[in-house]
């Protein structure tokens, strides 16, 4: 029955989400946390930061993570990918080849137009979903933001780099 929720809600992701994966993050709580009660609010916080850091799109990360937490196994897990990566796929296969068609047409530019805006509020709700009583903002926080922010903008530091530099600053100041 597990592996059944398991495949239907993460399908449901797959297919009701657009704009990438922060765009699914307070989808994916919402269905991981408070409906299917999978895994804590905290828990859910730590995977984000877990999913963040490891290689590979952080929706296919996060419900790699809850499809093992939910079973206790790699089919889980395996079962949790597959079915959020489906409906993509099969859009995607659809898509392509009717946008190729269609690209010029100025009822797909006005699509377009119209989901620049909704992608960006996705991803500020997924942005407001992390700030929650688990993820006290503090003083030391804002300084890794900071700096983090100023080494990418002016520096043009790179992901790995700044993880590992996060982390080392992150020692330090906590």
């Amino acid at each position: 029955m597990i592996y059944w929720q398991l495949f239907v809600t993460f399908l449901k992701i797959g297919l009701f989400n657009f704009g990438g994966g922060y765009a699914m993050v307070s989808f994916i709580q919402h269905e991981v946390v408070f409906k299917q009660a999978w895994m804590t609010t905290a828990e859910f916080t730590n995977v984000v930061a877990v999913s963040q850091m490891t290689p590979g799109p952080i929706g296919i990360n996060l419900a790699t993570y809850t499809g093992y937490t939910a079973t206790g196994s790699i089919w889980g897990a395996a079962l949790a990918t597959a079915a959020v990566c489906l409906p993509s796929f099969f859009l995607m296969l659809f898509a392509s080849s009717y946008f190729l068609k269609h690209q010029n047409s100025q009822n797909v530019k006005s699509v377009f137009y119209v989901l620049r805006p909704v992608v960006v509020g996705l991803i500020a709700a997924a942005a407001l979903v992390l700030c929650n009583s688990e993820n006290f903002v503090d003083y030391k926080s804002t300084i890794l933001f900071a700096g983090a922010f100023a080494a990418v903008f002016f520096k043009r530091v790179g992901p790995i780099k700044l993880i590992l530099l996060g982390g080392l600053f992150g020692l330090i100041l906590y």
